[in-house]
């Protein structure tokens, strides 16, 4: 029985943009039958190479078990491969830098989710992919402390992508990106302002056109003036200096409903009435978004790809670990096409 759907609104132009482009894709938890899959099917569609973290044996037995093709398909045990020494001695470099003093270099690299951000940092793969048997800070942690960051971006931040063609008002195409899902517990007004741009800008690469981003409060243009809903407003007067308008419009302060469904904005907010549903929704707080995510994934049944994380100079996400497998593969592509645009970019990295 196939373990993936087939290409939807989100994943099909993902699939198509690294059949042209194909990607190096890390998984620093390769000792993981769905990640086994995973990389036979970003072969099979050919989007690039995965390249696996861990016991080499074991990764091939469990493959040969599951029959799994192998072919193209990269696995590197860390403590012996050809850059361990490399990183080793950067990773030293780094941390004099900073001012610490020692620190047990092999110890680090040789867990693959920091052998892995060393991987991307340094060009040896495109885009690190983990979480699948981790906690999340197991994940960003290494990612945060060795990846560059983007000085661009005040706060690291995380977007989860979701799509449903079968809830009502999902979105214009059946897609929405949800931000900040990860990482900021409550997020000021710069954050917020910086996490609309960012995300708005995300949303338009992925869907190729205008988008639309909703600053979710309970209060809609000033019904409230609490302390919540004025951050919000705030925030979206400093995110619209952020982009521009051919690329992206930013609503707020207004209710979720407002942004989603045009019949309650024609009774709430006659002027948005003919405004196109929101492509982006940006949450006050982190418990506010990760409270929506789960609700539309295990009671609403919509699908999830990522948390991207965004806010570094190189593409990363994290996955929970009850991630199916059409989510890694899903995240994995997202993560392709964010290199591809890394690449055209810095083409020198």
């Amino acid at each position: 029985m196939s373990h993936f759907f087939e290409p939807n609104s989100f994943t099909k132009p993902l699939f198509d943009q690294l059949k042209r482009h194909p990607k190096r894709i890390v998984f620093p938890e390769g000792e993981d039958e769905r990640v086994l899959r995973v990389a036979a099917r970003f072969v099979e569609l050919e989007l690039g190479v995965p390249i696996l973290l861990g016991d080499r044996d074991r990764i091939f037995e469990m493959a040969k078990e599951l029959d799994v093709s192998m072919n193209f398909v990269r696995v590197l045990n860390p403590l012996k491969s050809s850059d361990f020494q490399l990183f080793c001695n950067r990773l030293e470099r780094i941390e004099r830098y900073r001012g610490v003093v020692g620190v047990d270099a092999e110890k680090v690299v040789a867990k693959p989710h920091y052998f892995a951000a060393m991987m991307v940092q340094y060009g040896q793969a495109d885009a690190c992919l983990g979480g699948n048997l981790t906690e999340p800070t197991g994940v960003f942690r290494p990612l945060l402390h060795l990846i560059a960051p983007d000085p661009k971006v005040p706060k690291v931040f995380a977007v989860t992508v979701m799509t449903s063609d079968l809830l009502s008002n999902f979105g214009r195409d059946g897609v929405l990106f949800l931000a900040d899902t990860g990482l900021i517990p409550d997020p000021k007004v710069d954050d917020l302002s910086s996490i609309a741009a960012e995300t708005g800008m995300l949303a338009h690469h992925h869907m190729g056109r205008r988008v639309r981003v909703a600053m979710l409060s309970h209060s809609n243009h000033g019904s409230s003036r609490s302390e919540s809903a004025l951050k919000m407003v705030a925030a979206t007067a400093a995110a619209r200096e952020k982009v521009s308008l051919d690329d992206c419009v930013i609503d707020g302060e207004i209710q979720l409903d407002v942004a989603l469904d045009p019949e309650v904005a024609a009774c709430k907010l006659p002027a948005m009435s003919k405004n196109e549903r929101a492509d982006v929704l940006v949450f006050p707080s982190l418990d506010a978004a990760h409270i929506s995510l789960k609700i539309l994934r295990h009671l609403g049944g919509a699908e999830s790809y990522g948390k991207l994380i965004r806010g570094l100079t190189r593409p990363a996400a994290q996955v929970p670990r009850t991630a199916t497998e059409e989510m890694i593969l899903g995240t994995a592509a997202a993560l392709g096409v964010e290199a591809i645009q890394y690449r055209l970019l810095h083409p020198h990295g």
